[in-house]
């Protein structure tokens, strides 16, 4: 089973999403992300401090450092603590600022905090600091201050400074009102005392500003209060402006999918994904300890469903930016506590050490494709160890020179990119060139098969059609639900390209030149000995064409030949038995540098099974009238591929 999705290549800068309304030319494309956040879980009084994580996709996160702080709150701040970390890249794109609440809540209580902290950094490893104490600073103004909340900072291109805004409460006020000010050019004071920013009607906490399409959006936590004054709702809220400086325009939509229930959120903050025109509105799920997300692609409109990060730390509020490769191997030789490959895992370069050739996550539902002196190898991102069902929510692009030294590259397709699925998970896919484009076909559990599209094998991939290519209704022999899954496509000499795909019942049709539309009837194979479960796969050689596919269950991979690619087909036995401990077997057969290849999966990975499967490579050999030798599965895998002298 496998799956792919679509976004076509969106090159997006480097800058802290959170902020620039320009781009410079100085910064670099971003590939992983950068979380700061405080810790939520362990020694009480280690969690009011500075921990990083990183990512590939925003999604999936590894902290640094072991989940240990990467800088002593002791040595920045005046009460010990800090919290609600916010990290911005400057303007330059070379240069980092962060700040954080100064209160150490462990030690100190709730009662009051004086001020924040705010630091600097050429290289996200060193910073230097500053602690700001609003009472003792600006006694005028804020001699009777309670709290001084969730700073956060923004560039401020009418001035060309940078703003540092936050929540202020004052003991003989109840109300929390946002106030700014700037910072110095060292970045470790204000110029000048703050000034009153936006007060929302209610009362607001933990505001975060982006920048986008002219107009500044202010998300944060808000709240609806009765006539005796009780707040009787609360939940992430946004106010716009087109100007830093206001006036805001508050709108009382709860954007959150947990406004008006038991379920509290706090720490709202919103990044842009990289090479994509989507937004992430995260936000700390307190009382219950959880973090989660909403998606959106304007602001304004965000998904119903909250979806869940994968990480291995508890976070409290944070903040995310996007990094550089170079940033992120810099991050993993000072702090990183697991390979970069598990912590960056889709950019960057392992080897592979036999069968499976990929052992950091499980894999499933192969295919390849030979573009110039690269092969790149297409997956099925399979659930965790020892899962009991079929769990594949994103599909993986990796490539090779030679066979052993591999490269992985972000996450090109989710199966929630297709509006149009009802499944929630990413079965079998195929990825082909024609037209100087690269079109995924990918399947989903019952939604039926659709393709996206991008400049690049890597991707990203764009869904070209926004609803299926194909359906159930397409599939008119099945009587089951899940029939239309496991595209595979050939492409003739003379250009024309066929599509193969089923499930008990295999069908073919062909494609138009455009590749995202049916060209005439579909039909159905058939032919003596011809017992189909799914995954079809045809390749030619030698003016012979061979339709290999899984049978049984378990499955094992068995072939035939014809001498048309329409058929007749000639039934020819067994090619692949049943792979170590999977249920399921699904091939793609490549020539690659003058060696074919056989590739496939089994659950031979600890943890590994029906549902945790990996990808493995062995040999595929000819006889000498053109039938294929059984396969022999091996753990050795191939050989690299010596650099020709």
């Amino acid at each position: 089973m496998i799956h792919r999705l679509i976004s076509i290549a969106i090159i997006s800068l480097c800058a802290n999403i959170a902020i620039s309304a320009q781009n410079s030319s100085k910064k670099s494309t971003c590939e992983g992300y950068l979380f700061a956040y405080f810790e939520g879980s362990g020694e009480l009084a280690k969690q009011e401090q500075i921990r990083f994580a990183v990512s590939a996709d925003g999604i999936n996160w590894k902290a640094l450092n072991n989940n240990e702080p990467i800088i002593s709150s002791a040595d920045i701040s005046q009460t010990g603590g800090v919290r609600d970390p916010h990290i911005l890249r400057g303007e330059d794109g070379e240069t980092f600022y962060m700040v954080a609440t100064d209160m150490f809540t462990r030690k100190n209580g709730w009662d009051s905090n004086p001020g924040i902290v705010l630091l600097k950094s050429g290289d996200l490893i060193n910073w230097t600091h500053g602690i700001i104490d609003l009472e003792k600073t600006y006694p005028e103004r804020f001699a009777n201050t309670k709290w001084v909340w969730a700073p956060q900072t923004i560039y401020d291109p009418t001035v060309g400074k940078y703003m540092v805004y936050f929540t202020v409460r004052f003991h003989y006020n109840e109300k929390l009102d946002f106030y700014y000010a700037y910072a110095n050019k060292d970045f470790t004071a204000f110029e000048s005392e703050p000034t009153l920013m936006f007060s929302t009607k209610y009362g607001a906490i933990d505001g975060d500003i982006i920048f986008k399409d002219g107009m500044y959006h202010l998300f944060y936590k808000g709240n609806t209060k009765n006539e005796q004054g009780e707040e009787v709702i609360n939940g992430i809220q946004q106010a716009t402006s087109k100007s830093l400086h206001g006036p805001w325009t508050e709108d009382f939509t709860y954007l959150d999918a947990y406004a008006g229930t038991r379920t509290h959120v706090e720490g709202s903050s919103i990044f842009k994904l990289n090479n994509s025109e989507e937004y992430i509105l995260m936000y700390d799920l307190y009382s219950s300890g959880r973090y989660e997300f909403q998606r959106s692609t304007d602001l304004y409109n965000f998904t119903k469903t909250p979806e869940s990060f994968s990480k291995d730390f508890h976070p409290r509020h944070g903040s995310v930016i996007g990094i550089t490769r170079k940033e992120a191997i810099r991050l993993n030789k000072k702090w990183g506590s697991t390979p970069l490959s598990t912590q960056m895992d889709s950019i960057y370069s392992f080897k592979s050490d036999g069968n499976p050739i990929i052992t950091h996550k499980f894999t499933a539902d192969p295919a390849a494709l030979v573009v110039k002196d690269t092969l790149w190898l297409f997956t099925g991102q399979d659930g965790g160890a020892d899962s009991p069902r079929y769990n594949l929510k994103n599909w993986c692009v990796f490539s090779t020179t030679d066979m052993k030294n591999w490269t992985e590259y972000p996450i090109p397709l989710r199966i929630s990119d297709l509006s149009w699925d009802r499944s929630k998970n990413a079965y079998a896919s195929h990825v082909v060139e024609k037209n100087g484009l690269y079109y995924w076909y990918i399947s989903t559990n019952g939604s039926g098969i659709g393709v996206a599209v991008s400049h690049r094998p890597q991707g990203p991939y764009k869904d070209a059609l926004g609803k299926p290519l194909l359906t159930r209704e397409d599939c008119f022999a099945s009587t089951h639900g899940w029939a239309c899954i496991d595209p595979a496509i050939y492409i003739e000499d003379d250009g024309q390209a066929w599509i193969f795909w089923g499930n008990r019942e295999c069908y073919y049709a062909k494609l138009k030149d455009n590749m995202i539309e049916i060209d005439g009837e579909i039909k159905q194979i058939k032919f003596n000995g011809f017992s189909f479960t799914e995954a079809p796969w045809v390749h030619k050689y030698k003016g012979k064409y061979y339709l290999t596919y899984a049978t049984d269950f378990p499955e094992k991979i068995a072939y035939a030949m014809a001498d048309n690619i329409e058929g007749p087909w000639e039934y020819k036995g067994l090619l692949n038995e049943v792979a170590g401990n999977s249920t399921t077997n699904h091939q793609a057969i490549i020539e690659y540098k003058g060696n074919w290849y056989f590739i496939y999966h089994n659950g031979a990975l600890p943890g590994g099974g029906g549902a945790s499967r990996s990808v493995c490579i062995d040999h595929l050999y000819y006889n000498k009238d053109k039938t294929l030798k059984r396969i022999i599965m091996t753990s050795e895998g191939v050989p690299a591929i010596k650099k020709k002298r």
